[in-house]
Parts: C-alpha cells; sequence; structure tokens
C-alpha cells in the first residue's frame, strides 16, 4: 500500500456506525495526514433482523465479516462499537486503538417532549429493548412493566416510541450522544444499581496484527484508561465464557494509577442476581478482570449462565416486537 494510497475503513451500514467510523476518519486524516474513506460492509447481525439477538446468539454476529474483509485486505482497518467485539479475536487480526470512551451508561427515552424514568412509567408500560442484561435489570426494578424485544438502528427503536408502540425504550448513551440526539434523552441509569454492558460507550479500531504501518497511525487515536478499564471488562467476560450477548455487566473506573471493576449477572427474569467488585494497578486489567469474574463464579455466576447458554430461550417473559 502506497502511502498516496487512502486508508480504507470498514464499517457497518447503519447510521450509528457510520457516523463512528467517520469519527475515527475525521481523527486519522487529522493525526497522520492520510486520506480515508469507508468501505461499507453487512453483517449477520445486519441481516438477521427479525429474530431477537439471544436467539441467532454466537461469537460475531456483528464483527464476523468485517474480520475477513480485513484478512483478504480487502480494508485496512475496521471500526467496531467494543460491546460487541468478541473476546476471542481471529488469528491474524488485534485492537489497533480503544479511543477515549463516550459515556458508558444506559438511558430511558420516551415520547417526544414527555420526561419519563424507569420509577415513573404506569404498571404494563412496555418498554423495548434487546439486551437481556437490559430486560433483567428492567425486571429486577420494576416486575410490573412489560419488557418487548426490539432490534433496529437507534433511530428506528425511537421512532416506535414516537408511534405510541411502546412506551419508552432504553439504549446506550453513547449511541444516543454520537448521534446528536441528548435532548431525547429522559432518564439517565445510574451504575449504582444499573451497571452497563462490558465495553459499553467504547470504541474498537482492528487491524491486521503484521501490518506496523497501520499501527502505528492507530496507536495516536489510543486512550491508555479506556484501554486499561475495556480489557478488565473483557476479561470478566472471558472467565465466565459468557460472550457479549448474555446478561452480564461490567465497569472499570479508572481512579489515579488504580482501575476499580464492578461486575455483575443476572437472570433474564429479574429474580436473581449477583455481583462483584475489585480494584487493582491500572497496568494489571487483566488480572483484576479475572480476579472479579472467578468472584463472580465463586458467588453462583456460572450456575446462572448455564441456563442461557446459546441455543438456549430466553425464560424471562420478554415478548417479540412486531416490527
Amino acid at each position: 500500500m502506497s502511502l498516496d494510497d487512502p486508508l480504507r475503513i470498514g464499517t457497518r451500514g447503519s447510521p450509528l456506525a457510520k457516523t463512528q467510523s467517520k469519527w475515527v476518519a475525521r481523527r486519522l486524516e487529522e493525526a497522520a495526514g492520510r486520506r480515508v474513506e469507508l468501505t461499507i460492509i453487512r453483517t449477520s447481525g445486519d441481516i438477521w433482523r427479525d429474530r431477537p439477538l439471544p436467539e441467532i446468539g454466537g461469537k460475531g454476529l456483528f464483527t464476523r465479516e468485517l474480520d475477513q474483509a480485513l484478512l483478504e485486505e480487502r480494508i485496512d482497518l475496521a471500526v467496531h462499537s467494543l460491546k460487541d467485539l468478541p473476546t476471542e479475536l481471529p488469528s491474524g487480526i488485534s485492537i489497533g486503538a480503544v479511543p477515549r470512551r463516550e459515556d458508558p451508561r444506559d438511558v430511558l427515552i420516551g415520547p417526544e417532549g414527555e420526561t419519563v424514568t424507569v420509577g415513573s412509567v404506569p404498571p404494563g408500560a412496555r418498554i423495548g429493548t434487546s439486551s437481556l442484561r437490559r430486560a433483567a435489570l428492567l425486571r429486577a426494578l420494576r416486575p410490573d412493566l412489560e419488557v418487548v424485544d426490539v432490534r433496529g438502528n437507534v433511530d428506528t427503536r425511537i421512532a416506535k416510541v414516537d408511534a405510541g408502540e411502546l412506551d419508552a425504550v432504553v439504549l446506550a448513551a453513547a449511541g444516543v450522544r454520537r448521534m446528536g440526539w441528548t435532548a431525547r434523552i429522559s432518564e439517565y441509569l445510574e451504575i449504582g444499581s444499573w451497571l452497563p454492558a462490558p465495553g459499553q460507550g467504547a470504541l474498537a479500531v482492528t487491524a491486521r496484527s503484521r501490518d506496523r504501518r497501520t499501527a502505528g497511525l492507530l496507536s495516536e487515536l489510543d486512550h491508555t484508561e479506556t484501554r486499561a478499564a475495556v480489557t478488565a471488562e473483557r476479561t470478566l467476560l472471558e472467565v465466565l465464557d459468557a460472550g457479549c450477548r448474555l446478561p452480564v455487566a461490567a465497569l472499570g473506573l479508572p481512579f489515579g494509577g488504580g482501575l476499580r471493576l464492578k461486575g455483575l449477572v443476572a437472570h433474564p427474569d429479574g429474580t436473581r442476581a449477583v455481583r462483584a467488585e475489585g480494584t487493582g494497578a491500572r497496568d494489571d486489567a487483566r488480572g483484576l478482570g479475572r480476579r472479579v469474574g472467578r468472584e463472580l463464579v465463586r458467588r453462583g455466576a456460572d450456575l446462572l449462565l448455564g441456563t442461557l447458554r446459546p441455543g438456549d430461550r430466553d425464560p424471562g417473559n420478554q415478548k417479540r416486537s412486531a416490527g
């Protein structure tokens, strides 16, 4: 690849994915003076949009086709929402950069012009989410609500609320903020009682492991504190052998030279949950992730997850959306 050739960024085709990839492209153009172009690649998760995520499951649901394009040298790097990235990457692919994290919290979005909270919505309200973790936390806080499975882009889900199909949706704050829709947020769900998915709010830029030139460019985007936090979170997932589609939550919180890690495993029906947390040195993020993950196992997390491996069905009362 000549220095005059553009860097080719692979991305999913959703508005949020393209917004995230364009942000990375601008940072690379500024840092390296290289021209960057986007290549849209459709993933399995984009194709199977009529089925709940836990049902189709599997590793690499939103990343497999991007990985293949990288290995075939059709693209030079790929941009992912880090929470979608499997903990084990294909041979020959590495995470080249983890930029500074956006807000990792979940948010509640109700009808436009109305302020709603998880505590204020009436009994029987229909709350949309595609996440077993969010469903479990909703049912634990409000067992009187109806949790409705809803997939689609951020704008599609919000549109279902505005059309009256749902009373509210739970989404990642990062995606809403990156799309410029902060004004639609009714409530930020605080991490004291509502932990996010591992890696939520962070991006991962992957590249071929042997591509030293691209690795050098990506180093300009890497944020040390964010990488340490998500490394601990992803290591916790490895210990649990949980993948990114099961009801596991984790958040690394850097402080000084240290790192605090909070973890949770819940049952989708909201009746059972296991929590653990610990602290360690930031440069031993993997060690911290292993310790907190093993503590979750010791407290019974493996028994909860054992009933929810891919191929099993959600034993909660989650209902599918009509669209």
